[in-house]
């Protein structure tokens, strides 16, 4: 299994748009045979602030979930919604 941990930081006035647009994706993300788990969180301190927690089965699906049209069309919806640039970790359950 893969863990993926993506952390956003949006801007304030984009939040219900970011919202909106990341459970759409992590819905349809959680439709796709290699994923596991894909959720949206937000953080209590920092409501601006959000992670995204996704497993797959392995790196395979990753790659295949990198090319779907949900995951293409929110990267580009919520590009602008950022107000710095996202970054992710990737984690191995063992």
């Amino acid at each position: 299994m893969i863990i993926t941990l993506a952390f956003l930081e949006i801007k304030p006035e984009c939040v219900d748009a970011f919202i909106t647009a990341s459970t759409a994706n992590a819905q349809a993300s959680r439709q796709e045979p290699g994923v596991t788990r894909f959720d949206l969180v937000r953080q209590l301190d920092v409501p601006t602030n959000f992670t995204l927690v996704e497993e797959y089965r392995d790196i395979d699906a990753v790659e295949a979930h990198r090319t779907t049209e949900h995951y293409l069309a929110w990267k580009a919806t919520v590009a602008d919604m950022q107000a710095t640039p996202r970054h992710s970790h990737r984690y191995q359950i063992l």
